[in-house]
């Protein structure tokens, strides 16, 4: 059956176009192809606009790899300094340079991304003390091979348990010096255990703890060229998972089978793991934005929400597409309309200098115009690296300005009660100012 009558159950990668008075009409526009809608559509025709690839009169066909051509995943190799392209030193430096401006004289490092980032350790336990002529880190016999191979440089401080007896041997022949610490990371117990320690050591030889927020989250935030090829690698492996999916998914199937549909692809294809628990969320799941993936069984005529993420060498990808199990109806396609306008005046229009709040505002108009303000109750982004979560925020609260490096998502989304929801959401890195998207997969 040709594409204007599907057979039923069948999924649609592409929307039926209106017909007669409701038919959309294309005319060519700078940058891209505007597109009047009829008023009760809900979006001014000022704020719309079609991506570049669709020109009047044209489909949006979906990319598809040619057999064969899949991008194969490729781990990050070692060399001396850690990975590939990474100055270990440098990051270091960068870190001390900090010191002055944080009032400490040495960082203590606990949590595990930032250990990752500061030292290249790829374990699951030790903590990382960087002083202004040396760095140290401490970990039980489990990982002393694994510190040597990864982190040279670092002098390996030997204690029996990661949780266990490891400061008085760290901090061992250090004066009265100021120690940074992660106050977002160090527990009030593991704080309490850290001065108690501390107060054990000589008078002469107590360092004070000193709270040094985000010390090197704000040092994470731009990207290096070799994490961007990472982050790159892990979008590409997602996006693929994705595709995948699309032709296994069909009514009848439950959440959980759709997630593990995509999950074992994902691992079979190069992931370390996933990013976080899959959610698929079938149609009136759809209107909660965390809901995972459970035994309901997804029904014909209904949307579904895909939200999945990989990690390669240790970095995130984040994706968000919905799908619709049947002919999509008008509601959906109109609600849907309105989510993938806002992402793409969003995609088009944030630039570097711009405030996170200020990135949101521009999607959140979008959806507002078209009376849905308080169906869009999250951020339009965050930052994605080691974690999935990351500053900068594109966020009400967002007060990072934006700057060539930065690596975030773009998501926004309309969440009806009872009805379901829509969500579309693209990994992007600044570069020469503006968006670039780096996720591929198709948008319906």
């Amino acid at each position: 059956m040709g594409r204007d009558h599907p057979e039923p159950g069948r999924l649609h990668t592409h929307f039926d176009r209106p017909r007669g008075r409701d038919r959309r009409r294309l005319r060519p526009s700078r940058g891209g192809t505007s597109v009047e809608r009829p008023q009760a559509r809900g979006i001014p025709a000022s704020f719309v606009r079609l991506p570049r690839c669709l020109g009047p009169g044209r489909r949006l066909r979906l990319p598809r790899l040619p057999r064969g051509t899949r991008p194969a995943p490729q781990p990050l190799q070692r060399e001396r300094h850690g990975e590939v392209g990474v100055s270990l030193p440098t990051r270091l430096d960068r870190l001390r340079a900090r010191f002055e401006a944080l009032g400490i004289d040495g960082m203590l490092v606990t949590a595990p991304s930032n250990r990752r980032w500061v030292s290249g350790f790829t374990g699951s336990a030790g903590v990382v003390l960087v002083l202004r002529d040396e760095a140290r880190f401490a970990t039980d016999s489990r990982y002393w091979e694994q510190v040597g191979q990864q982190c040279p440089g670092f002098r390996l401080v030997k204690v029996a348990g990661a949780n266990t007896g490891v400061a008085p041997i760290i901090l061992e022949g250090l004066a009265d010096i100021r120690i940074g610490f992660e106050p977002s990371h160090l527990t009030v117990a593991a704080h309490q255990e850290w001065l108690h320690a501390i107060e054990e050591l000589p008078a002469h030889s107590r360092p004070r703890l000193i709270p040094a927020p985000r010390a090197i989250e704000d040092l994470r935030m731009v990207k290096e060229p070799v994490e961007i090829d990472a982050l790159t690698r892990a979008v590409l492996l997602g996006d693929e998972a994705f595709r995948h999916a699309l032709g296994q998914i069909e009514p009848g199937m439950t959440e959980r089978q759709v997630a593990w549909t995509i999950e074992e692809y994902a691992l079979t294809h190069g992931a370390e793991s996933m990013s976080f628990g899959t959610i698929i969320a079938g149609g009136a799941h759809g209107a909660l934005p965390h809901w995972r993936a459970s035994d309901a069984v997804l029904e014909a005529g209904a949307g579904v929400v895909i939200d999945m993420g990989v990690v390669v060498d240790g970095y995130c990808s984040d994706l968000t597409r919905t799908i619709f199990l049947g002919k999509p109806t008008a509601e959906f396609a109109r609600v849907y309309d309105i989510v993938l306008t806002a992402q793409t005046m969003a995609e088009e229009r944030i630039e570097a200098g711009m405030l996170g709040r200020d990135g949101h505002a521009i999607a959140m108009e979008v959806i507002a115009a078209a009376g849905h303000r308080e169906h869009f109750g999250h951020g339009l982004g965050h930052g994605v690296g080691l974690d999935i979560h990351e500053d900068p925020r594109l966020a009400p609260a967002g007060d990072i300005p934006l700057e060539d490096g930065h690596v975030v998502t773009v998501e926004p989304g309309i969440y009806l009660s009872g009805w379901g929801g829509v969500r579309i959401e693209d990994q992007c890195v600044m570069e020469g100012g503006r968006l670039r998207p780096i996720s591929t997969a198709p948008k319906f």
